[in-house]
């Protein structure tokens, strides 16, 4: 599923996403999706889990389930093995403020330069073949989830982060990293299960 003009390195993603989308007044769902590469779900799954993650733009309302939505859809047609990513006219135009997106980015520089540094090529069996494909699943099941997370204060954060440790897993071929990613996820899961409103 890698592709070799895919990002290295968070650090990469996003100064990619911001050159991309520099001078627009909203970016929308299809920009993000050209500015990071259509053809491998570790840069979407990554770039989904960071703008969820960061302040000012994964507590806008819906935006959660938006960046679901784009995880769901295109990691479902890439487990099929499309060679080519297809997502609804009305979904690719939905927006954000380029303002928020681009403090949000920001945001992330300085971490992202950490989790640069510590990340390696590792347990490679972990993010390549079926560990690949089991990884796109479980991503496919948070996102899935981000409708629910909505509702639970905080659940949305704990999926952002699983997603954007997936997703810098094979963007860096981390499994060490991938390991800390399902920890992640049933983290996140367990909060969701002892917080649900009914």
């Amino acid at each position: 599923m890698n592709q070799s003009n895919d990002p290295a390195s968070l650090t990469e993603l996003l100064e990619r996403l911001r050159s991309n989308t520099a001078g627009q007044g909203q970016v929308s769902v299809g920009d993000i999706l050209e500015a990071v590469g259509e053809r491998s779900f570790g840069p979407i799954v990554l770039i989904a889990g960071v703008i969820t993650l960061a302040p000012l733009i994964g507590d806008i309302p819906g935006v959660p389930t938006l960046l679901g939505l784009m995880v769901l859809l295109t990691l479902g047609q890439l487990v099929f093995q499309r060679h080519s990513i297809w997502i609804p006219s009305k979904l690719a135009r939905r927006n954000i403020e380029r303002e928020k997106l681009a403090k949000g980015l920001d945001w992330m520089a300085k971490p992202a330069r950490f989790m640069d540094r510590w990340t390696k090529q590792r347990l490679i069996w972990l993010v390549t073949g079926p560990g690949q494909y089991a990884m796109a699943v479980i991503c496919m099941a948070v996102a899935a989830a981000m409708p629910l997370m909505e509702v639970i204060p905080f659940s949305a954060n704990g999926a952002g982060l699983a997603l954007m440790a997936f997703g810098l897993a094979i963007v860096a071929r981390d499994g060490l990293l991938a390991l800390m990613a399902f920890l992640a996820t049933g983290g996140t899961t367990w909060f969701i299960l002892n917080n649900l409103p009914w």
